[in-house]
């Protein structure tokens, strides 16, 4: 940051505290409060079946702005969305589930090669997904439930061709509105849906 950028960013604040006095403040203290910070782990399908050679490359998750954030999505009704105040993910969401799908086939031990689709060797297939939901819905009578729904399509990167297409969902119970118990319930989730989605993709590779 240079210090004409800081220097112009400091008269501002001046002008705000001076504007809306201790309420402007308060807000600006709140925005810069650090959030806790939660990455979620793969879970790999079997290590039993087929084995091949072929090269994989996992696309970026196409997903809707509420949800591509580093932010936790909660959902109280159809046209509401908020975030847990004080919580976020480890990095942007569609790269969460990026990496935690190319681990999870991965620690298969399956299949030859699987990275992201920026990188790596020209591909014999490569996997979209579309993230559809991903997130904490609050029901009115005061429970929590995680859910998860996501799309994945192979393409044979050669001819372009769609391989398969299948949807994948989970939702899961949270002990609470706590950004750990919820974090808690989406890993649930995940360790049910990671296993079937790499086992599938595996079977049509």
């Amino acid at each position: 940051m240079s210090f004409t950028t800081l220097n112009r960013r400091m008269v501002l604040l001046g002008a705000a505290s001076t504007l809306g006095g201790c309420t402007a403040l308060a807000s600006l203290n709140d925005a810069a409060r650090p959030l806790d910070t939660y990455d979620l782990s793969p879970a790999a399908g079997s290590d039993i079946g087929r084995r091949t050679s072929r090269t994989l490359l996992v696309a970026r998750p196409e997903a809707s702005a509420a949800i591509a954030t580093n932010r936790i999505l909660v959902r109280s009704g159809p046209a509401s969305i908020s975030y847990l105040p004080d919580a976020q993910w480890s990095d942007e969401l569609p790269l969460v589930v990026q990496s935690l799908l190319i681990r999870s086939i991965s620690g298969t031990g399956r299949i030859g090669y699987v990275g992201k689709s920026d990188g790596g060797p020209v591909p014999d297939s490569a996997l979209l997904v579309r993230l559809d939901a991903f997130g904490v819905v609050a029901a009115p009578d005061g429970t929590f439930q995680t859910e998860i729904d996501m799309t994945l399509t192979l393409l044979n990167d050669s001819t372009q061709r769609v391989m398969a297409t299948r949807r994948f969902a989970e939702t899961s119970a949270a002990a609470d509105d706590a950004a750990l118990a919820i974090v808690t319930a989406f890993q649930r989730g995940l360790d049910r849906l990671l296993p079937q989605a790499s086992d599938w993709v595996l079977g049509q590779v």
